[in-house]
């Protein structure tokens, strides 16, 4: 059955593998542990992991879905966990290579694997249908965008959600965002009980510098105790932009 998704910026979620865990700040209040419980097994990070599954009767899941899709890969995981096999990794990979109908978001904040993943896999051809992109919550992990950089992808975005600080600090561990090879760029600030508030400063900062850089600007939520409780407008107007390209 097809799993429609609330995200704005997506239309479908497939997870051929669920569980992750927890790598960076962004992490702390990961929405894994809220999710309904029909969803996914094994909701609890215990010693900042739920432990991995995973789902071999998933991976031809989008092959029956005949209207072309937008569909966010392992929103309950990271594709690219350091347990993850690479040989399911790529039968996950080949069953999106086999509906180019279908354009697929991987969004990781392991990089460094995902480009070695993918220098091996379709290094001189990438896949026209598939996005890659890594979470930076803040300037500590810019890092990840200079590595998504060098790896082979048809379309590669940043998600700053939850965004909890400047992406344009600079000291002796923190480097400023750099745009160049960027395409895309969602922001957001955190949603749950526990959530961090996100700064109308940091906000503006990404949404000018995507401006200047001409790079599609979708600005998610403002957060709060739920996803929707801060709205979704930015200086009174929605910014849902989105990358000028296409599934083949």
């Amino acid at each position: 059955m097809a799993d429609h998704s609330a995200i704005e910026w997506t239309e479908t979620t497939w997870n051929p593998v669920t569980g992750c865990t927890k790598v960076s700040p962004g992490c702390a209040h990961c929405y894994i542990e809220r999710t309904m419980p029909f969803r996914m097994k094994g909701r609890r990070f215990v010693k900042g992991t739920t432990g991995l599954i995973l789902h071999e009767d998933r991976i031809e899941q989008p092959a029956r879905w005949r209207d072309p899709r937008l569909v966010f890969v392992n929103s309950l995981s990271d594709l690219f966990h350091e347990e993850i096999p690479d040989g399911f990794r790529r039968r996950v990979f080949d069953a999106m290579a086999d509906t180019p109908r279908h354009t697929y978001q991987v969004l990781t904040k392991r990089p460094e694997e995902a480009r070695s993943f993918l220098e091996a896999y379709s290094a001189a051809d990438p896949l026209p249908n598939v996005w890659l992109g890594v979470s930076v919550e803040s300037s500590r992990y810019t890092w990840r965008a200079d590595v998504l950089r060098e790896t082979p992808a048809a379309v590669r975005f940043i998600s700053a959600e939850p965004l909890l600080g400047s992406l344009f600090t600079t000291s002796r561990t923190m480097v400023p965002l750099e745009l160049n090879k960027i395409d895309w760029l969602i922001a957001g600030g955190e949603s749950g009980p526990a959530y961090r508030t996100v700064s109308l400063k940091w906000l503006r900062e990404l949404r000018d510098a995507c401006e200047r850089e001409s790079v599609a600007f979708f600005f998610k939520q403002w957060g709060g105790k739920t996803a929707k409780s801060g709205g979704r407008e930015l200086d009174e107007r929605l910014h849902d932009d989105m990358p000028a390209v296409s599934a083949g």
